[in-house]
């Protein structure tokens, strides 16, 4: 296995570009799904949270069964799961269809990805080469989930809406071949403990949590339904982690969140993909509804991110034995922090926004790979998938806050800042798009000034999201770094 190692490292990074592409490629493919499916704000709403809900519920438990049975099984049925469910979303005949599609490819997803980082655990025995792989493997994480939207809006400036799913397939393929020839199967340590009422209570417990931070982000949320996912959430995680402080032989034990390198590293990863998510959702629909961009020149617009985070990724891997993730996570962070500032300072000017989404990417870069080299370090190589689990659940629950967060405040702000001029003076209370919909049935200097006041009032609310996305991440690298102290 050990001449093979940097063919894996390619398979499982394809795998994984094919999951976070997955995540953000709706991003610029949903507008043109719902004209064509005719879903309803609902289920257009259940299109979008299926995926995620599904992910981080099934993650933990996907760890651990790696743990027990061996990665590779896990990585291959993931690999089958997924792109099935790709043919199944791709030609999804009503929305009800492209739901269970969405929910078969989260379940894809979650098989592959504890399993991906396990696989590089343990197939990187120098721990030199290990960090590298795991720069490489964030990379891929952070740069794939910026790109989604860039091959979305390539896909249909071509296609139909469906080939954001069907272009999975191909990939799928090779991939399934390449990992059954070079994938080793001593990966399995059969002695790790799985309980299965211990991954019901976890899934049920991240499940109404996710749905809870997601029905408070929309916009006319139901606050019966959002207190009681979040109390249905609260209770079943604190039964998972009483059971297992209790078992003498735990899933997951909760004991190595004592250690401040892995715990720092858990938070940096919430963050960072919180700040990355709701950022480049409140940008594409910034190009799109405000600049008026096609969504494949939208996604262009976010290209500097993504090749960033590219580079950035396996560089942090070399810098990791030498500078050390004391300095990087919170280093990492702070530079996300310098770019969104910029960009919030720069709006008017071209080559600013692009320096400054190139230190977004970058410092996402840095943050992930720091993140995900010190959860794996700090955690017994028996326990990979379980430890990458975690990671990969703070990177779900963090995008989920993300794109609620802020989405919930550019919803908010626009209400409160956009009034129509005129005899249509009674300001939509549905956000932009309604805005934009009630200009089109307008004429003359009527529809020109509906226009200018929506996009002025979605410019207020991005700008608004900037803000506090920029004091999210300072507040949050200052907290990292009094964890670090503690070391």
């Amino acid at each position: 296995m050990a001449g093979n190692r940097w063919v894996i490292l390619a398979v499982v990074s394809s795998a994984l570009l094919l999951i976070v592409i997955d995540m953000t490629v709706l991003y610029t493919a949903l507008p043109r799904l719902t004209v064509g499916l005719n879903a309803s704000p609902s289920e257009k709403l259940w299109i979008v949270n299926a995926y995620a809900l599904t992910v981080a519920g099934l993650l933990p438990a996907s760890g651990a069964l790696g743990d027990r049975y061996g990665s590779r099984p896990m990585f291959l049925g993931g690999l089958l799961v997924f792109g099935a469910a790709s043919v199944l979303a791709a030609f999804a005949p009503n929305p009800e269809v492209l739901i269970a599609g969405r929910v078969a490819l989260a379940v894809g997803a979650a098989m592959m990805m504890p399993a991906t980082l396990a696989i590089i655990r343990h197939t990187f025995e120098d721990e030199g080469e290990r960090s590298f792989a795991i720069g490489v493997w964030a990379a891929v994480a952070s740069g794939g989930a910026a790109f989604g939207p860039i091959l979305g809006g390539v896909l249909l400036e071509f296609f139909w809406w469906g080939s954001v799913f069907l272009i999975n397939v191909p990939i799928v393929l090779l991939a399934f071949v390449a990992a059954a020839l070079v994938v080793g199967r001593a990966t399995a340590q059969g002695g790790h403990p799985f309980s299965l009422l211990a991954s019901v209570q976890i899934m049920i417990g991240l499940v109404a949590t996710t749905l809870a931070i997601k029905e408070f982000g929309k916009p006319d949320p139901s606050l019966a339904l959002a207190a009681g996912a979040g109390l249905t959430g609260i209770v079943f995680v604190a039964l998972f982690i009483r059971g297992q402080r209790r078992a003498p032989h735990p899933m997951l034990d909760l004991r190595v969140f004592a250690n401040p390198a892995f715990s720092s590293a858990v938070l940096g990863a919430l963050i960072a993909s919180a700040a990355l998510m709701g950022v480049s959702l409140a940008m594409t629909q910034r190009f799109q509804l405000v600049l008026g961009l096609s969504p494949l020149e939208a996604g262009i617009q976010l290209l500097p991110l993504s090749l960033a985070s590219f580079v950035a990724g396996p560089v942090t891997g070399r810098l990791l034995g030498t500078v050390g993730s004391r300095r990087l996570l919170p280093g990492g962070m702070a530079v996300i922090a310098g770019g969104v500032g910029l960009y919030l300072f720069g709006l008017q000017s071209l080559p600013v926004q692009i320096a400054a989404l190139t230190l977004v990417g970058a410092g996402v870069g840095i943050t992930m790979t720091t993140a995900s080299a010190s959860i794996l370090h700090n955690a017994p190589k028996e326990s990979a998938g379980t430890a990458a689990s975690v990671e990969e659940v703070s990177y779900e629950l963090g995008g989920a806050l993300g794109v609620t967060m802020f989405g919930s405040i550019l919803a908010a702000v626009f209400t409160r800042t956009y009034v129509a001029p005129g005899p249509m003076a009674a300001a939509p209370a549905q956000g932009i798009d309604a805005a934009l919909a009630q200009a089109k049935t307008a004429v003359g200097p009527d529809r020109d000034q509906l226009l200018l006041a929506a996009r002025d009032a979605f410019d207020t609310s991005f700008v608004t999201v900037l803000g506090v996305a920029l004091a999210l991440l300072i507040l949050g690298g200052g907290l990292v770094t009094w964890m670090n102290t503690r070391r």
